[in-house]
């Protein structure tokens, strides 16, 4: 029998990875056109195992156990509300549910389920703010919290976006099906959006105790790779976007140290930067551009594929060009942001400082913690200052950390 200790910290973890793909191949297996029921059926069965696990150990395959309990879950929920003989085994063949080989857990299966519930889930029936908010939560187990900070907003407001677009999604009669062409390129702009998202929270979590997930940013690369490999989704803007990818994975080991604090980008050891990753990103980078599209997802390429060309002097020229494009094309306020520092890089600190004041982000901890490294040369009070701001701003422990290392820092600079 496995320990108690092993069984607590393995069903955490399997509950990250599968939760979202259980609930996928539920829907599309079963036709269950209520999500809800589908993720109430994936609770119960983790439920199941916390209480069985705990008493018989961890089997030998958890998570082809775990499918094969969902399944039969699934079956009694139907038999329990008198439809499964009467309606749904006229709809689903037989060989689909009777037996337990044909109920499918492969990597490819639970993949294609993905996929398909993800483009299902970005349906018109809501706005593209509320496809991503669910697709979000339902495929890629975002929390509200999560949500709320992909999207810069409350999340009272997420709420009851997600509240709207479940019940529309209910309303339009929900269901996992073959979309033609068009449903398929005109969907792909927001599954697009909602991968490159999913890949942000892991490459940067502000809600995580950890900087960095890289189970988030696996996922997002897996799901984004399928794309390329169907000829209707191998679109220009979904090699762009996976080459934005290679390039940041390749330096996630350089971005946190032993101890898990951040090493700002100037002081990463480059010899822990995976080359195959960025050849990766070359790769996909070169695809991207066949045609005449120039996509937002482009123009961050760019800028990550000089970022990881360290040896180039003119790079922060290079990359503050593009963030000038990138602005114009798509701004925020962390586009914003991070085109205020290249601009310090090229211009110096003086004239950027100007730059970021004129943005006046204040309830942003970027905002303070960007005006806290531009001032730490010319003004260490005010650096500090804006450094205690971003702290009170910032929900991540991690961040916390680095900016108080970094007051720390500066006050002995100032009293030396």
């Amino acid at each position: 029998m496995i320990s108690a200790k092993s069984h607590n910290e393995l069903l955490p973890h399997l509950f990250r990875q599968e939760y979202a793909k259980m609930t996928a191949v539920l829907c599309r297996h079963f036709g269950l056109k209520h999500i809800e029921v589908a993720e109430d059926i994936a609770s119960d069965t983790f439920l199941k195992a916390s209480e069985h696990w705990a008493i018989h150990g961890i089997p030998k395959n958890p998570t082809a156990w775990l499918y094969t309990v969902a399944k039969n879950k699934t079956k009694d929920y139907f038999k329990h509300i008198a439809v499964f003989e009467k309606q749904i085994k006229q709809v689903v063949k037989p060989s689909e549910t009777e037996t337990e080989k044909d109920f499918e857990f492969s990597e490819q299966h639970i993949l294609d389920s993905q996929l398909a519930m993800i483009f299902a889930v970005c349906n018109p029936a809501n706005s593209i703010e509320s496809q991503i908010c669910l697709a979000l939560q339902i495929l890629c187990g975002f929390s509200i919290e999560e949500i709320a900070n992909a999207f810069l907003t409350k999340t009272e407001t997420i709420k009851k976006r997600l509240h709207r677009a479940r019940t529309n999604l209910r309303n339009d009669n929900f269901q996992i099906k073959i979309l033609n062409e068009t449903e398929i390129k005109s969907r792909l702009d927001t599954v697009l959006k909602t991968l490159y998202l999913l890949f942000n929270e892991g490459y940067f979590s502000k809600t995580n105790n950890h900087l960095i997930r890289k189970d988030l940013c696996s996922e997002a690369v897996r799901l984004t790779l399928f794309l390329t490999e169907k000829p209707l989704t191998n679109q220009p803007q979904t090699n762009a976007l996976l080459a934005v990818m290679c390039f940041q994975s390749s330096r996630l080991e350089a971005r946190t140290d032993d101890k898990g604090e951040a090493v700002l980008f100037d002081e990463q050891d480059k010899n822990l930067w995976d080359k195959s990753l960025i050849e990766r990103g070359n790769y996909y980078l070169v695809n991207a551009f066949i045609g005449n599209e120039i996509s937002k997802y482009h123009l961050e390429a760019g800028i990550a594929y000089w970022h990881t060309t360290p040896t180039d002097q003119n790079k922060w020229q290079h990359i503050l060009q593009l963030y000038n494009q990138l602005v114009l094309i798509e701004y925020s306020p962390i586009t914003a942001l991070n085109r205020t520092f290249a601009f310090a890089k090229v211009y110096g600190n003086k004239k950027a400082i100007i730059e970021a004041e004129k943005l006046n982000l204040t309830d942003s901890d970027y905002y303070h913690e960007l005006l806290g490294y531009l001032y730490s040369e010319a003004n260490i009070g005010k650096a500090i200052k804006h450094y205690e701001q971003a702290i009170k701003r910032t929900k991540s422990k991690t961040e916390k950390q680095t900016l108080t290392k970094e007051i720390e820092r500066l006050k002995k600079v100032s009293h030396s």
